[in-house]
């Protein structure tokens, strides 16, 4: 079942217009590019750690999260459910680094 999303105004008209070069050069890369890149930012972070580790993983967050509200409206309630588990991961690793015991 194909979900037609409702034409955009405002903040998220202007975001996806925005949003739209970086888009179109990484839909020319190969689907497993961006995916091993984001991979290899978070295995960097776990193993340098300190600030460097904090500022890489909140990249990762930050990109994670631009794709999730990008796609939003677009996904199913199960494609929803995993992309927020990964963020909700993603941004504990980076809090957990961030304020270390």
């Amino acid at each position: 079942m194909s979900q037609t999303p409702a034409p955009t105004s405002g903040l998220r008209a202007a975001i996806e217009r925005a949003s739209l070069p970086v888009l179109l050069r990484l839909s020319r890369l190969p689907r497993a590019v961006p995916f091993v890149v984001l991979l290899a930012g978070l295995v960097v972070a776990i193993v340098v750690g300190g600030p460097l580790a904090v500022v890489l993983t909140a990249l990762v967050v930050v990109f994670v999260g631009w794709l999730l509200y990008l796609g939003w409206p677009r996904l199913s309630t199960g494609e929803r459910l995993g992309r927020v588990a990964v963020l909700v991961l993603a941004l504990a690793l980076c809090v957990t680094q961030a304020f270390p015991r």
